[in-house]
């Protein structure tokens, strides 16, 4: 495995320097570039889009649940549009290899949808010419996109790269505070154990997950339960890593402005600590670096998880929604005065992207600006109507839910009819997608996030910006084998199998690897973006 990644990392850094080679002049092109052989059969107002049938290919990662091709919203897209999608997804575990993998084939999908392109993703391959300049197709094709471009130009700022193009359209949601998916208690396991206070330090959190270990709060005379469990640390790194001061993110900013490389800080090493001693005391999941998502959830159905991540607690418990499973405060250890909380950059980039295949841009733009208006957005969110819910009042935009069939869960429901479920979709997202919709539960849920997170002083830890090509370039070689060194690394310190006592050795090999370097780099843009 080792040895396969380190290939892709050189396979990805060699496309890198040709893409350096070529300068600008491939995305230069592209803007250039007169309309598709299939402009004309495009209609600029109205639906359908195309005055005659149209195929395009799509990729996105795959939860699973149902194939794309016989989700409604997807159907309905093709009623309304005249578009017919093919499908070439992969499943989201594995869905940044086959990326990966398919930018090196050479075949490429027309559209990537959700596929979390990063800057350095979009930077590369759009100089390269494989992901096209968008930014003229916007102007002409995406009357829904360029408003929201005009009215926040702070997002226009955000996703525009320093060659002067847009390679992609992001996820926009304001109203979301949440950076990653909350940590939430199991409210069973509070009441058995007779738990009204939720900890407030890493210690009250050790004791409570060695009472769930120990005190059989599922009470099956089993000790089977979990107390904290988690997808490869993902999940669960920035709550835990806040709690000895730092950021999820491998580069943060604190509040002097300074550029941080995670990794290595002190706190890093506490928050590796910590985890060994919940691991060798079998409080932390030891499926941890092994289980999917899915198998974290049939855990939660089971009865044996005390504290977990989801997008909400039922997600992983089963049942209805319920304010007895109280959203995770954060924690802090001995060496802070507080918990460092992150908040959402309200902008992700890398949502969707056009590629130079694609034999109809102008097509595929019209296509996704219809998610960015109202109808879109609620369409691809919620289904459509009739479904998962109807309009009591459609010219306020009020609606209510309709029953789910077969007694299957609301969210499990909606999984099956749109795409838009668990992964980083196009849309801007807004209160009145949900209007009516807003139940005791909704808004328990937002008064949780105001109390624990945002009152608490949570922060973006760092902006959505773009490198430039040479920074991005250096970047990308340092991290090719960075990444790889400290993710193995902190499974070995969390495991047991790498000793704490060989920190300084791990710090001096990162440093040697290019560590400091990449936090001097980044230290560069921040100031540049800070000052612009």
């Amino acid at each position: 495995m080792i040895t396969f990644r380190k290939s892709l990392s050189l396979l990805l850094a060699a496309g890198l320097s040709v893409s350096l080679l070529a300068g600008c002049g491939a995305s230069d092109q592209g803007a250039a570039e007169g309309p598709s052989a299939k402009a004309d059969i495009v209609n600029k107002e109205g639906f359908p889009i195309v005055s005659e049938p149209l195929t395009l290919t799509m990729m996105g990662p795959d939860v699973g649940i149902q194939n794309w091709a016989d989700m409604p919203v997807i159907q309905e897209m093709e009623k309304l549009t005249g578009i017919h999608l093919e499908f070439m997804n992969a499943p989201k575990e594995s869905f940044e290899t086959k990326k990966n993998l398919v930018f090196a084939s050479g075949e490429y999908p027309d559209m990537f949808y959700a596929a979390g392109l990063t800057p350095a993703e979009e930077l590369t391959y759009g100089s390269q010419g494989i992901l096209i300049p968008l930014e003229n197709l916007i102007e002409e094709y995406a009357p829904n996109f360029k408003k929201i471009l005009d009215e926040n130009p702070e997002i226009r700022k955000s996703i525009t790269a320093p060659d002067g193009h847009i390679y992609s359209l992001p996820r926009i949601e304001f109203n979301q505070p949440w950076y990653k998916n909350p940590l939430w208690y199991n409210g069973d396991y509070l009441k058995a154990l007779g738990v009204t206070k939720l900890p407030e330090t890493t210690e009250e959190l050790y004791k409570y997950l060695k009472r769930v270990k120990e005190e059989d709060p599922n009470g099956n005379g089993k000790q089977d339960e979990i107390p904290l469990t988690s997808v490869k640390l993902k999940d669960i790194r920035t709550w835990l890593l806040g709690a000895f001061g730092i950021y999820e993110e491998k580069i943060y900013v604190d509040d002097q402005d300074k550029v941080h490389y995670t990794p290595v800080e002190a706190g890093y090493k506490e928050y590796l600590t910590y985890l060994n001693r919940l691991w060798n005391e079998d409080l932390l999941d030891h499926d941890t670096f092994s289980q999917t998502d899915e198998q974290k959830k049939a855990k939660g159905k089971n009865g044996q998880l005390g504290l977990f991540t989801d997008w909400h607690a039922y997600f992983v418990l089963g049942g209805e929604p319920s304010t007895d499973d109280p959203m995770f405060s954060p924690v802090k250890s001995d060496m802070v005065d507080a918990p460092a909380i992150a908040r959402n950059k309200g902008v992700t980039g890398g949502a969707f992207a056009i590629t130079s295949t694609n034999p109809a841009p102008e097509a595929s733009m019209r296509w996704v600006d219809y998610i960015y208006s109202y109808e879109g957005a609620v369409l691809f969110d919620k289904g459509p109507e009739g479904l998962l819910w109807k309009y009591t009042d459609k010219e306020a935009r009020v609606k209510e839910w309709l029953p789910v069939p077969n007694g299957m869960e609301r969210e499990d429901y909606r999984a099956t009819i749109t795409p838009n479920y668990g992964i980083p979709t196009p849309a801007m997202m807004t209160d009145d997608i949900n209007k009516g919709l807003t139940t005791d539960f909704d808004k328990w849920v937002a008064k949780q996030s105001q109390e624990k997170l945002l009152d608490r002083g949570a922060r973006i830890p760092f902006p959505v910006l773009f490198l430039t090509e040479e920074e991005q370039a250096e970047v990308t070689s340092l991290q090719s084998d960075l990444n790889t060194y400290v993710e193995q690394m902190e499974a070995r310190f969390v495991t047991g199998q790498e000793p704490l006592a060989n920190w300084d050795k791990y710090v001096e090999t990162i440093n040697k690897m290019g560590g400091g370097r990449l936090a001097e780099i980044y230290q560069t843009a921040y100031d540049r973006w800070k000052s612009s």
